[in-house]
């Protein structure tokens, strides 16, 4: 009996299917036009994006099965960057070799580049005429709520026993009273999941991410459960030494141009090694690097200021793709701010500095997924990994928390704690808090309301 869910093949799919059959290979034309259009529609974080993903690849179009989705997601979450732009390079990879990898991952990221370099150029271009800050001003309790309900969604799910709960109250002391880098952090939480799995490893179990009582039954997919590794996908020291060596080459011309031409001081020099250690460094999806990247670009380099990282995440919110994109907007704002090229050039030292900020960033990403994909296709049964990751994610609830503390902070008042406490944000980030998380209303729809409410309060005379 077909189960009930639109487990049939969608018109872009290759070729027909029988309920009982799998799906004929994927052509890569075909796969070519389904990342571009995922780039293009993958709105709602990192959550979202995977959650699309799934419901596309696994139970639509069945070109990847429950199963090993779920392994590749798991391996994603493991490293540093943005884990759902990982997924989808896997993804292609496993699908189409490293063509179907690079593919996927830059088509994930281009629609979300172009657009926030369009609109950073408006922002700091149009951003201090009146209706655009009074849009602003209603935009930004809409942060607060969007960044409080991914603590409370990422809590929720992880945060499901005592001694989880005392590692994000660890780290969130640690980071906001005790300013322990963020790299030690994530050191710290992952040798306590070690440590956690052998003692206690029912307490850092991986949770199950659905529910197998209640699930239909399975169909077979392209890419199914018993289907061996492809050619590409089996492990070669020489594959992933050639893998490390293109990477290095690819990071290490750009910089060495960089730093021969600008010099080591230069802002692009600095932002290229400031994104590369975040890149690297930066465990847990784009809501722990966000915190990274306010402490190095707004507290340590000063290339924005604290009001224009929360509008930039607000700008990230409203485009497809990754949210971890934000860096372009910062890299932006502090190439127009420092205009390297002149007064007169602010626009274009900012597209340089996007455009260079998201290769540093994201190459380390296509060099994990690339280099160690056949590895992770090799230990599907492995679970050494469980432990840390889950005190690792553990970790990061808390410090989401202290990213969400500092955006209330910046929000409710905006002219620091002597200045006056903001009525109208307070109100407003309870009503988008609500919609988000009771209503479940889309972050685009809460913010679009929020920065109308924005314009009608200014309107009104409460801005006065």
């Amino acid at each position: 009996m077909t189960p009930p869910t639109a487990s049939a093949p969608t018109p872009d799919a290759a070729g027909a299917a029988t309920a009982g059959s799998a799906p004929p290979a994927i052509p890569f034309g075909t796969a070519l036009r389904f990342w571009a259009w995922l780039g293009c529609v993958s709105f709602g974080g990192p959550a979202g994006q995977i959650a699309t993903m799934h419901t596309e690849l696994v139970e639509r179009r069945r070109w990847i099965s429950e199963r090993r989705f779920l392994h590749a997601l798991d391996w994603c979450m493991v490293l540093p960057g943005p884990e759902a732009q990982q997924l989808a390079t896997y993804l292609g990879w496993l699908m189409h070799r490293t063509r179907g990898g690079i593919a996927a991952g830059v088509l994930f990221v281009a629609p979300s580049l172009v657009l926030l370099i369009a609109l950073s150029w408006a922002y700091l271009a149009w951003g201090s005429t009146p209706w655009v800050a009074a849009a602003f001003h209603g935009i930004k309790p809409a942060v607060t709520a969007i960044v409080l309900q991914a603590l409370w969604r990422i809590g929720r799910r992880t945060l499901r026993h005592p001694a989880k709960l005392a590692i994000a109250v660890a780290a969130l002391i640690a980071l906001a009273g005790l300013h322990v880098p963020f790299p030690w952090l994530v050191v710290a939480a992952a040798a306590l999941g070690a440590i956690g799995a052998r003692v206690a490893p029912h307490v850092f179990a991986p949770t199950p991410a659905t529910s197998t009582a209640a699930a239909p039954a399975r169909l077979p997919a392209v890419v199914d459960d018993d289907t061996p590794p492809p050619p590409h996908a089996r492990f070669s020291r020489r594959r992933l030494a050639r893998v490390l060596a293109t990477g290095a080459l690819l990071w290490a011309l750009p910089m060495a141009l960089l730093w021969t031409l600008c010099g080591p001081a230069h802002p692009f020099t600095r932002m290229a090694l400031f994104f590369t250690q975040a890149a690297l460094v930066t465990f847990g999806g784009a809501y722990a690097v966000l915190p990274y990247v306010w402490q190095g670009a707004v507290v340590e380099q000063r290339w924005l200021a604290p009001s224009q990282m929360v509008d930039g995440l607000a700008l990230g919110e409203t485009t497809p793709g990754p949210l971890i994109m934000v860096v372009a907007f910062v890299a932006f704002v502090g190439g127009w701010t420092t205009a390297p090229f002149g007064a007169d050039r602010t626009a274009a030292a900012g597209i340089v500095a996007a455009l260079l900020v998201t290769w540093f960033t994201f190459l380390p990403s296509f060099v994990f997924v690339l280099g160690g994909g056949p590895f992770v296709e090799g230990t599907r049964d492995t679970r050494a990994l469980a432990g840390p990751l889950a005190a690792i994610t553990a970790a990061v609830v808390g410090v989401i928390a202290n990213l969400a503390g500092f955006f209330a902070w910046h929000t409710l008042w905006p002219q620091g704690l002597a200045g006056a406490f903001d009525t109208f944000a307070f109100v407003l980030a309870i009503v988008a808090t609500l919609a988000l998380t009771r209503a479940r209303r889309s972050t685009i729809e809460v913010i679009g309301v929020c920065a109308v409410a924005g314009i009608a309060w200014a309107v009104a005379g409460g801005a006065r």
